[in-house]
């Protein structure tokens, strides 16, 4: 379970926390160059992936449930006081990503880029409350400046974001133009083939 643990924060550090900057991205990039690019696609292939995250998340929630429960305070977030903000955090994260298996939900960019930030809302609210509480601080700790550490994992995360978005974009735009090549010789070698009428 160690393992499992340790490759989802890794899917979640390289991916799950730039998804907004992708989308973000695909939308720029499909406004500018209006049906260009195969922007459509590789929104298809992010929601896709939000979907196998849930399910894996629920999976991996529900076993560690099972087996150590001690260590879940799940009652107590859910009946305490502060249980309207944690049931919106959770079905934000387990439940909302569900509806991108409607068509016509999942292929839109701005519905897409909600569920994906409904889905670490809580992370997003964390990290908001660091950068606030250190702007309004009046002293240093012991690691120095932690706005600009903020601000640097912050902008990171948007780069690493739009690298993703762009070489995936790539990725399905070589693909498009290899298949229109081998479809165009294809077409080319079955006019040769194919054999001519003489008229007698």
């Amino acid at each position: 379970m160690e393992l499992y643990n340790r490759i989802i924060k890794i899917v979640d550090f390289n991916l799950i926390y730039c998804l907004i900057p992708i989308i973000l991205t695909l939308l720029l990039i499909e406004l500018f160059f209006k049906n260009k690019f195969e922007t459509k696609k590789v929104l298809n292939l992010i929601r896709w992936t939000i979907i196998i995250y849930a399910i894996n998340t629920w999976i991996y929630n529900l076993i560690e449930v099972a087996m150590h429960p001690e260590e879940f305070a799940f009652i107590e977030r859910a009946t305490g006081a502060l249980k309207k903000t944690y049931w919106i955090m959770f079905l934000s994260s387990l439940i909302l990503p569900f509806t991108l298996f409607i068509n016509k939900l999942g292929s839109k960019f701005l519905y897409v880029l909600f569920v994906a930030f409904c889905m670490k809302i809580g992370f997003y609210f964390e990290r908001f409350i660091i950068i606030v509480a250190n702007y309004h601080r009046d002293y240093l700790t012991e690691y120095g400046n932690t706005e600009f550490t903020n601000s640097l994992l912050i902008g990171m995360v948007f780069l690493q974001g739009m690298i993703i978005a762009i070489l995936t974009l790539g990725i399905f735009e070589i693909t498009k133009r290899k298949k229109t090549v081998h479809n165009s010789k294809q077409n080319s070698a079955a006019t040769e083939c194919r054999p001519t009428q003489n008229n007698f």
